[in-house]
């Protein structure tokens, strides 16, 4: 997949300035932040459950090498083929290698987030193999020729209309904007493709290291067709995906439901252990599980960035996030967008590509406060900004420092915080200045270089008193009395 994360700025202007997209990402996070919000409510030991789910997830991290020996030793007793990819490149090569090897010509594939990590389908057009989406979300997002917008929704910015003239022009059908009629087209439409498959791939929600099992969670059913229809299955798999037992599985499946489209139980919840055994009638025949690094291991070597390997991917942290829900998916140039995205593409993709990502964060908690592992987003975000305001190689050969303007800026406003005399000359200064920009309550525009502060947005005027004037204020009163 094309890394456009250099782009964030230029394309979450475009994506503020399109009233449509605003209207489609709020009504669709609202909606599944009500389901989540209302589900969780029926848990008594919701706050239990995360805690016991992110034990969980630092014991594995912590002894991740074990678990995943013990995982690839359960898949192949139980008959499966393990292959480690250490990059997207070697994972993409060998899942080609495999079908060429066996013939294939035509690829169902379930959703995953790991396939377009490593931007699978595009090779796999390019060595003549045709692969197709088979979730009705992806099945759209690919007949647009476009990524995913949302983790777990791809197509949230789309309306029905849009369905219905996607399906007119790519499947020859009369347009149609129903849900319940476009539904049944798409149906149609894949299950000729399930039947001709010569091979499935999906994702993995959870691989349990004690049996061997794969775990997918879905809505749809159409990750059980590629699985088991076709003779041959892969399944790729994020190293960081693995979980001990089915004991420490029945958590995440109780969170991962509930936080990311607000089910007590998503519909279809499918465990895969190898290939078909001798007497049953349906699975594949051959199962192979491609077992992905591509930059995880570097971040599991630092201490500090290393829970965010704990994500389960419900995207609850894209629908509550203030920045997401005004610029959405395809403006972070990337498979992973939202907070979590902005903490995991840097660490993927690298810094020097991706650092107004990291940037682009409120920081007020909120991904923290919705994750069902508890990790500490805006903490990583400020280290990842920290990092980016380092020079790098090149401004240490000219002696130069990037960001110059803003670490003078910030240095000033530091020593202002740590001196009240300062403080309270700056609060004067600033109310003095500020008196030709206030209208109605509200400072509508600043001069100069600070007008981008407030292009997109109104700024509340510092306050005629300050909180330690009010105070001292009452103290005196409550003495007089």
């Amino acid at each position: 997949m094309e890394i456009k994360t250099k782009d964030f700025v230029q394309a979450s202007r475009k994506a503020i300035g399109d009233p449509r997209l605003q209207q489609a990402v709020r009504r669709a996070t609202t909606n599944l932040l009500n389901g989540r919000d209302q589900a969780v409510s029926e848990v008594d030991d919701w706050e239990d459950l995360r805690d016991q789910a992110r034990a969980i997830k630092e014991r594995t991290i912590e002894r991740l090498d074990e678990y995943l020996a013990l995982l690839a030793d359960s898949v192949t007793r139980a008959g499966g083929v393990v292959f480690w990819a250490k990059t997207a490149e070697e994972a993409n090569d060998y899942i080609i290698s495999l079908a060429r090897a066996r013939g294939v010509k035509t690829i169902v594939k379930g959703k995953s987030m790991v396939t377009e990590e490593t931007g699978l389908n595009h090779r796999l057009e390019e060595a003549g193999i045709e692969p197709i989406e088979t979730d009705l979300g992806e099945y759209v997002i690919q007949m647009a020729g476009e990524t995913p917008f949302h983790i777990i929704a791809p197509a949230i910015h789309k309306t029905r209309e849009d369905f219905g003239q996607l399906f007119a022009e790519k499947l020859g059908v009369e347009y149609e904007d129903d849900p319940e009629k476009l539904t049944r087209i798409a149906r149609v439409a894949l299950r000729e493709k399930f039947f001709r498959a010569d091979m499935g791939v999906t994702g993995v929600n959870f691989g349990v290291a004690e049996t061997g099992t794969i775990v997918l969670v879905e809505n749809e059913g159409n990750q059980r067709l590629s699985t088991s229809l076709p003779p041959l299955h892969v399944a790729v798999m994020g190293m960081e995906r693995v979980v001990p037992t089915l004991e420490d599985l029945s958590v995440f499946l109780t969170l991962l439901p509930r936080s990311a489209t607000g089910q007590k139980a998503s519909s279809y919840v499918s465990f895969i252990t190898g290939p078909r055994g001798p007497g049953e009638i349906d699975g594949p025949k051959e199962f192979h599980l491609v077992i992905l690094d591509n930059g995880r291991s570097r971040i599991l070597k630092k201490e500090g960035m290393r829970e965010s390997l704990y994500c389960i991917r419900c995207a609850a942290c894209l629908n509550v996030c203030p920045i997401y829900n005004k610029v959405g998916g395809h403006a972070y140039g990337w498979v992973y967008s939202g907070p979590i995205g902005a903490i995991i593409t840097p660490q993927l993709v690298g810094l020097d590509k991706t650092k107004d990502l990291p940037a682009a964060s409120t920081l007020c908690g909120a991904c923290r406060d919705i994750c069902p592992v508890k990790i500490d987003i805006p903490r990583m975000l400020l280290s990842l900004r920290h990092q980016a305001s380092e020079p790098d190689e090149e401004h240490r050969k000219t002696g130069s420092r990037p960001n110059r303007w803003e670490r003078a800026i910030v240095s000033l406003w530091a020593r202002g915080m740590k001196s009240p005399w300062a403080y309270g000359l700056g609060l004067r200064v600033g109310r003095l200045l500020q008196r030709p920009y206030v209208k109605d309550g509200r400072i509508t525009r600043l001069p100069f270089f600070l007008s981008r502060w407030t292009r997109h947005r109104d700024f509340p005027p510092l306050a005629p008193k300050s909180f330690r004037a009010i105070w001292k204020e009452r103290l005196s009163r409550d003495v007089d009395r």
